[in-house]
Parts: C-alpha cells; structure tokens; sequence
C-alpha cells in the first residue's frame, strides 16, 4: 500500500465510501492498537469520523514534511486523550509502509537487470561487470546489473551456470535460485537447478561456497564437493564427487556418473530438444555411469544408454521417443 492509497482509504472512510472489507481494516486495527479498555467502541459515528478526519488531516499537512518525520496529533479534551498516541502510532505505522514500499521500489528500479536466455542445444559464456566469468547451459536464463553497485555482488539464475568469480573480499558476490542463496568472494563452482526434480545442486571446483536457504544456512562446499537441496522436503544432501564431470557441459559433453535412466533422459531432452517418454516406468530409476563418445548424436547416445539398460526406443513422426523394455530388474 503507497502513500496515496492510505491517504484515499482514510478519505473514503471518513466519508462512507468504503467497503465493508475496507471497514474491517481500519476497524480491526483501530480494536487492536488501542488500550483494551478505550471508549472508541462506545463513539457514535459523528465522534468516530471527527477523530479519524483530525487522523487524515495530519496526513495532509504532512505532505510539505520530510517524510521521516512523524507529524503529532493535537492535543484534544478527554475522551480523546486514550487517542492521541494511538493516532501518532497509526501515522507511523503508515509511514512506514509508505517508505518501505518506496525504499523497495527504488531498489528494484536502480537494479535494472539485464536478462540473458539461452536457448536449447546452446551454450553462452559472458564477463560480468567485475570480471567475473559465467558460462550459460541450454534452457537457462541469467539476469545481472549493468554495474555492481552497493556492498554486495548479486544476479539471478533459473536453470544452470558455472561461475568462475572475481576475487573481491570487500563485496560479496550473491546468486539466487529461487530460494537458494550461494555466497562466494572469489571463487569457481557450478549451480544446477533442476526443477523437475526440486533440487538446487551447488558443486565446488574452486575455493570455498556458502550455500543458505532464506535465513536457514545449509552449509559450506569445499573443492571436489557438492550441496543438493531438495525444495519440496527440504532434505540438504553433501557428498564427495569429481567436479569436473559436473562441468563437462560446458565442452558439450555429457557425463553420467551413477544416474538414474530418468536423469539421463531428461539430459538429453534438453541437450536435444527433444520430448523423450517412459512406456515402462520401472526403467526410470535403473542406474548407470558413462561419458558421451566424442561427437555422438541423439540415435547413438539413445543405442548405448538403452543397451545398457536393457531397454528398447522408439520414435514417432512428431520426433518424440518412447522407451521401454523389461528394464535393469
């Protein structure tokens, strides 16, 4: 709520233009801010409207005010006494939401982010304002400042990336998945979002990564590790792993280190763009490693992963692929 919408519930109320919802509002805060035992309750509707517009007033006056200032309410004659800090509290409680509303909205509108997306089969590595290095997997999206400005770093992933960050200990450097807060002064690591399987996964290649959800601090990564965070249950899962494996996409190469057959399909989906499906769900959770050959192509990554899982594909005339099979059991 901005200033101009107080200024006009407050208006309409004083003059029995609002809702009974818009009522419920002033009325319930009116109940619950003043002393339990004051007599607003026992105030006609003449009474309730003169205070309420002596309320409305000072809001006006205020106008030609430094808006951190809180204009006082007049002193009136008892029974209004009760009202007075009441009325001074009211204002603050507006103003506050008014400059926050504003602080926010200035804030939003210094950031001015660019936006970079990148499409299916495709890779983009940009330099970041500081220096800082990132390379974009397919189907992502990174959205950054055109200059960093205030004592932190910040951008924002949906999808993949791996940073590779200018070292500056006086400015962290903030990135935000949703919910998921990663937080480096200068160091090298991937981000995975991977929404169909709720997770965020941070694997460290360099230096040391905080990883935080909200206030809640899920860990530190070191080299050759890994955070996965499961947003549904929120299950924080660490383990030991090779980094390197985790950014081969950025060579376009694809590697499965002990995947599911689902995992991998839905690598592949994106890797190629194409809609791949299971006629037998069985096979989804078999497991399997392997690395891509050199150079392979969808019909020959397909025959490897499928002999192995003793699986079948086919594919139809929209270009869609089914598997199925009696699976790794």
């Amino acid at each position: 709520m901005n200033r101009q919408q107080i200024e006009s519930l407050l208006d309409r109320y004083i003059k029995g233009e609002t809702t009974t919802a818009e009522n419920t509002v002033v009325e319930t805060w009116l109940e619950e801010n003043l002393h339990s035992n004051s007599p607003w309750s026992g105030l006609d509707e003449q009474e309730k409207s003169s205070w309420l517009s002596g309320i409305y007033q000072d809001l006006e006056q205020s106008r030609e005010k430094a808006p951190e200032k809180i204009i006082p309410v007049k002193k009136k004659k008892a029974p209004y006494l009760q009202f007075i800090a009441a009325a001074a509290a009211l204002i603050a409680v507006l103003f506050a939401i008014y400059l926050q509303s504003s602080d926010e909205y200035h804030t939003n509108q210094s950031l001015k982010l660019t936006a970079l997306t990148v499409p299916a089969e495709q890779t983009r590595q940009i330099m970041l304002p500081d220096g800082s290095k990132v390379w974009v997997n397919a189907g992502s999206e990174l959205k950054f400042p055109e200059t960093f400005g205030g004592e932190t770093r910040e951008v924002y992933l949906s999808g993949e990336a791996y940073f590779d960050i200018a070292h500056n200990p006086d400015r962290p450097f903030l990135i935000h998945v949703g919910k998921i807060t990663t937080k480096v002064l200068g160091t090298a690591f991937n981000i995975k979002e991977d929404k169909d399987q709720h997770l965020v996964t941070v694997t460290v290649t360099r230096g040391k990564v905080g990883v935080a959800a909200g206030t809640r601090q899920l860990g530190i990564i070191t080299p050759d590790h890994e955070l996965s965070f499961n947003l549904l249950n929120e299950k924080v899962i660490r383990r030991k792993v090779d980094a390197l494996t985790s950014i081969a996409w950025q060579h376009r190469e694809l590697q499965f280190e002990d995947v599911t057959f689902e995992q991998a399909v839905s690598q592949l989906e994106k890797r190629f763009n194409v809609k791949i499906t299971f006629k037998n769900n069985q096979l989804k959770n078999c497991r399997f490693s392997g690395t891509e050959p050199s150079g392979a192509g969808l019909e020959q990554l397909l025959k490897v992963i499928c002999a192995i899982n003793h699986a079948t594909y086919q594919t139809s005339e929209d270009g869609s692929i089914q598997i199925d099979g009696k699976g790794c059991n």
